[in-house]
């Protein structure tokens, strides 16, 4: 197995293979169909082309092309049904695995970061892999006091290859446009490669893993393992077994998945109000469900992974995003306009009207507005359908509205949680979570928020907010 590639043009060149390969499988395609071939049978051969060479690109280069591919991944249920499948199989590998460096550049990197007798902090050190990312792989060891540990070790030269892959992603960004239907490809690429500092920094993760640590140490719905030893590109944590989310996704039970969606959401929306932060890598590769909840083992909690990317929310959510969220199930439209104007979402130079913003909004809004939603691809392709569709009065709507720099992370990592939800075909009581987590939400939370405004009408505390 060759190492991660490095050079600059080794890797742009395999980049630049892909839509170059989109564009001659096409004329394959063409090629079939004009010889009599069936226009199903030529378009899932297509399909399952195009989906093999995505993963093996992605995967085998690791670094950003591999980053880009697993934020992908989350999105797969906005796909027509009819072409999810081959890209389905291919993206959800990209969340478990990728191919390994070799076992004599982990020793070296181990070697140079924690000393020529490295092995002496280890009892065990398995030599496989039992996880290959985007920037570092982990390993399975046991550490000096034999608590098992997990050993990440981040690939010689992640930080160029980042850099380099998502550049040159970016290059042909609106030829893999269409992968993902009413998603704008350019923007997520640059918002990963403003990442890319904090992705490369392990005493970063370690801080932040650290912090949700021991906020979430006696938790009886989340575990997050505890940091155990950090230095330059080596991250040691402790080991968690349990049933990764992909797992669960392809073929979990009713009340696994039921379970699963409820604490995913729970931990999207208690985590910055408990520790400030906002866990910003949400594709399923990065939880795993583990028996023993609070009724025993036949129960589940969520195990979370990988805290390289977080959102700093000292206040937590933006209180606006509740008040918002809460006015538009309210149908308040002019409110709920004023303040998409106050915090930036509508731009000065624009004008809409607010009861058109409000029909966009609801549909999207439509699993808080219920006591229990089901999250399901169907609902996900309808949304992506709806906003995706050059034709639709929601598109050009769409396209008026500003995501300011404040939200990018948090809207981000919403949609990802949210096409989790539909990839596991999830009912969960998010409203539960929203009330019990969301600043603003609640109107009894309104005074608190905003000052102590208890005696003002809501028009008012929304002006004032």
């Amino acid at each position: 197995m060759s190492d991660l590639p490095r050079k600059a043009v080794t890797r742009t060149a395999k980049l630049a293979a892909l839509p170059l390969g989109f564009a001659g499988r096409a004329t394959w395609g063409l090629g079939k169909r004009i010889v009599g071939e069936s226009a199903e049978i030529v378009g899932r051969e297509l399909q399952q082309r195009t989906a093999e060479q995505l993963f093996k690109v992605l995967g085998e280069l690791k670094g950003g092309a591999m980053k880009f591919g697993q934020a992908l991944s989350v999105f797969e249920s906005a796909l027509p049904e009819e072409i999810a499948g081959p890209y389905r199989v291919a993206l959800t590998k990209l969340q478990e695995a990728a191919p390994p460096m070799p076992t004599r550049t982990v020793h070296t990197v181990l070697a140079e970061r924690l000393g020529a007798d490295w092995r002496e902090l280890f009892l065990e050190f398995e030599d496989k892999p039992a996880a290959a990312a985007s920037i570092g792989q982990v390993h399975r060891a046991v550490w000096h006091d034999g608590r098992e540990v997990a050993v990440k070790v981040q690939y010689p030269g992640a930080g160029d290859a980042l850099l380099s892959d998502l550049t040159q992603l970016s290059r042909f960004a609106r030829l893999l446009g269409p992968l993902i239907p009413g998603m704008d490809i350019k923007p997520l690429i640059a918002e990963l490669k403003d990442r890319i500092s904090e992705e490369l920094d392990y005493a970063l993760e370690a801080q932040a893993q650290a912090v949700h640590a021991e906020e979430f140490a006696d938790d009886p719905d989340v575990m997050v393992p505890a940091v155990v030893h950090q230095c330059d590109q080596i991250l040691v944590t402790e080991w968690i077994d349990g049933i990764p989310l992909s797992e669960v996704i392809a073929d979990g039970t009713p009340d696994q998945r039921r379970r699963a969606g409820q604490l995913l959401a729970r931990f999207l929306f208690s985590g910055p109000a408990r520790t400030g932060l906002l866990h910003a890598d949400p594709h399923p590769g990065n939880f795993r469900l583990l028996p023993g909840g609070p009724d025993g083992e036949d129960d589940w909690r969520l195990g979370v992974l990988d805290f390289g990317t977080v959102d700093r929310l000292p206040d937590g959510l933006p209180t606006p995003i509740g008040i918002s969220l809460r006015m538009a199930l309210d149908g308040e439209a002019e409110p709920v306009y004023a303040l998409m104007c106050e915090e930036g979402f509508v731009k000065e130079s624009i004008e809409l009207d607010p009861d058109a913003v409000l029909d966009y909004l609801l549909p999207i809004i439509e699993p808080a507005g219920v006591e229990e939603f089901t999250f399901t691809r169907s609902w996900m392709r309808s949304q992506a359908a709806r906003i995706g569709d050059p034709r639709s009065p929601a598109h050009q709507l769409g396209k008026q509205l500003n995501l300011p720099p404040a939200y990018l992370l948090i809207h981000r990592v919403t949609l990802s949680t949210i096409g989790v939800l539909c990839q596991l075909g999830a009912p969960v009581r998010l409203r539960d979570e929203l009330e019990e987590w969301l600043p603003g939400f609640i109107p009894d939370d309104l005074g608190d928020d905003l000052g102590g405004l208890d005696d003002l009408d809501e028009e008012e505390a929304v002006a004032e907010a």
